[in-house]
């Protein structure tokens, strides 16, 4: 409220560069008009800021005495990364707009652009097109962990076509402006004055508002607001404020003991505070209470919720609130906490084939420990810590802070690790949270590879965790040797069973076909033996209906045939004249030649007598008194 600084990381930094002394790290960043500086020591004049009580109705220390403070300049320089540099290509309806900007910048900074170049409110743009789907304005672009060139586009469903060029460029003048808010808080009778750029929404100046009240938005009652600030969406450059100043009165919605009574307590922590001079903060440790104590009770009374619920039946669920509690607490910077139960984790990080396994690391909170919100900020949120986590580990989170969530954990613990690593979490103080725990999977069993305590510094953590990935590297390059003999074992045998497969199934095709081929041989067997059978029984049906053959020495004139067969064979045998022509075709039938497969020719002249009728005698046919014939067989 006094500075400003709205940025944990640079609070803490200025807090670490002042010994924790938090007056002295008011002292130095409040511009003040004399400049001077008192020193204790022999009353040398330094030049530099003072602190400057009065100037501060609020907190204006009571007694007459008075302390200057020296502020401790930091050791070390801090080493900035190279930025990186994102290309949007941003469509809204015929135009095309291109922004570049740091993957340090937030969504937010985007349509403040946009609304620049488009003459477009943040309040009634929508940004679509992000692959992680809709995005808050305060999400960094470095969280989003998105390529380099990116295409968006602008929707504004609620905003109507502009009316004319005139009323854009009121607007835009608008939003251009700053208007300064002299906000009183009702209960402690505090004045804020606060800056806000046209474009900014009225949800913007209730959650500041919040920021410092400690008065949730939804209980937060409000005085002076226009009537036509109807939408905590509009932003200020719509909502009818008064340029270039505006007064509003803040309260909370509550009972009137419950307001007293916070009003006392703020009133009295607002005094304790002014009325504290330099010797106090030096001699608070005579007191038996450190800086860390009086920092961790600080900021365990800023927070809003638990990180993790009570006896929650689902793990995804309680994560899910711990990843939110997370980054409202410590910001979008932090690593990707798996969403899931411990197992799950497991089969994440181990269960999958060797080039894709990672370690686990399982990130142990306490909120009642003075180190963690150093190692949360510090150390876990880290640029450096988070890229390699992501891209080496699987996180998952736990908080210890309640007991059942403590039991509950510590039973996982056995059941996973075994006893020996369960009772050395259980054995584990308070101070000495939060813990990082380092896990690889092997063949058998999970090894807890390192327990790394909340009292480190992010160069410790990070050689520890690379550590850590040296020991995991050389058991994985074994795991990815064994397993790709492995799977040239299941190749080969794979080819093998193939292999065999198809010899099976020729040979059993082979042989189908083989029985097929019998099968049909002895079908047609039976067939011709069928036929030959029949044609057997016809050959002996006409052999035993021929009448008797007549002697030379006959009454009757007699007819003597000869015939010669295709085998060149000759079948002769006597007639009577007046016999028909029939008996001679059944005479040659069983004999085998049945008439309709054998034609009967005769040589002098040459004709076919199996087209004569068979009813006319051999007489009639001129086959007396003896003739030669002989069988061809049909085409």
């Amino acid at each position: 409220a006094c500075t400003g600084i709205e940025n944990i990381d640079e609070a803490i930094t200025l807090l670490e560069q002042n010994n924790w002394d938090l007056v002295a790290a008011i002292n130095g960043v409040i511009p003040q008009e004399n400049g001077i500086l008192q020193s204790e020591y022999g009353g040398e004049t330094i030049p530099g800021p003072a602190f400057n009580p009065a100037s501060h109705p609020a907190s204006a220390p009571t007694s007459s005495s008075s302390s200057a403070f020296r502020p401790v300049m930091p050791s070390r320089q801090i080493v900035e990364r190279q930025p990186r540099m994102l290309d949007f290509r941003v469509e809204y309806r015929d135009r095309n707009v291109d922004v570049v900007l740091e993957d340090s910048c937030t969504v937010g900074e985007i349509k403040q652009i946009l609304e620049n170049e488009l003459q477009i409110p943040v309040s009634k743009m929508l940004l679509k097109g992000w692959k992680t789907g809709d995005v808050e304005d305060s999400t960094v672009l470095k969280s989003l962990h998105l390529p380099k060139n990116n295409s968006l586009y602008v929707l504004t469903p609620d905003l109507p076509p502009p009316s004319s060029s005139s009323h854009s460029g009121a607007l835009q003048e608008s939003l251009n402006q700053n208007f300064m808010l002299i906000i009183t808080h009702r209960e402690v009778q505090r004045e804020y004055n606060l800056n806000f750029s046209g474009s900014s929404t009225i949800q913007e100046v209730k959650r500041n508002v919040y920021d410092l009240t400690s008065i949730p938005v939804r209980h937060q009652l409000w005085e002076g607001w226009p009537t036509s600030a109807t939408d905590d969406s509009m932003c200020l450059a719509e909502s009818g404020l008064s340029y270039p100043c505006h007064r509003l009165t803040v309260g909370r919605r509550s009972s009137p003991a419950q307001t007293r009574e916070q009003s006392e307590e703020q009133s009295t922590d607002v005094h304790m505070v002014s009325d504290s001079d330099g010797d106090d903060f030096e001699d608070a440790t005579e007191f038996g209470v450190d800086d860390g104590e009086v920092f961790g009770m600080a900021s365990s009374a800023l927070r809003k919720s638990p990180m993790m619920p009570e006896n929650a039946e689902n793990e995804g669920d309680a994560l899910l609130q711990f990843t939110a509690e997370f980054s409202s607490r410590y910001g979008d910077c932090h690593p990707v906490f798996f969403i899931g139960s411990l197992e799950a984790a497991f089969q994440e990080a181990f269960y999958v084939k060797a080039r894709d396994r990672k370690l686990l690391a399982i990130y142990l909170h306490h909120d009642e420990s003075v180190l963690t919100n150093v190692f949360c900020s510090q150390m876990l949120c880290a640029e450096s810590i988070v890229s390699y986590l992501s891209q080496n580990f699987i996180t998952w989170a736990w908080d210890l802070t309640k007991d059942s969530n403590r039991a509950r954990f510590l039973t996982m613990c056995n059941r996973h690790f075994g006893s020996v690593v369960a009772q050395t979490i259980r054995t584990q103080k308070t101070d000495q949270f939060p813990l990082f725990l380092i896990i690889m999977g092997k063949r058998s069993s999970n090894e807890v590879l390192n327990v790394i305590q909340g009292n480190t510094t992010v160069d410790e953590l990070m050689m520890r965790l690379m550590a850590a990935m040296e020991i995991f590297t050389a058991q994985q390059q074994e795991d990815i040797k064994d397993e790709d003999e492995r799977e040239a074992r299941e190749n080969v045998k794979r080819e093998q069973d193939e292999a065999y497969r198809l010899s099976l199934e020729a040979d059993r095709a082979k042989r189908e076909a083989h029985e097929r081929e019998m099968a049909e041989q002895f079908r047609l067997e039976q067939i011709r033996k069928e036929q030959e059978e029949e044609r057997e029984a016809i050959r002996l049906s006409l052999e035993q209906a021929l009448p008797p053959e007549p002697k030379e020495e006959n009454a009757e004139p007699v007819s003597k045939l000869r015939i010669r067969t295709p085998s060149g064979e000759f079948l002769e045998r006597r007639f009577l004249a007046s016999s028909k022509l029939q008996i001679v075709f059944d005479f040659v039938a069983s004999k085998g030649f049945p008439w309709d497969e054998y034609k009967l020719l005769s040589t002098f002249p040459r004709r076919d007598v199996t087209q004569l009728d068979p009813n006319k005698s051999l007489l009639e046919v001129k086959l007396f008194p003896q003739e030669t014939l002989f069988l061809e067989a049909k085409e």
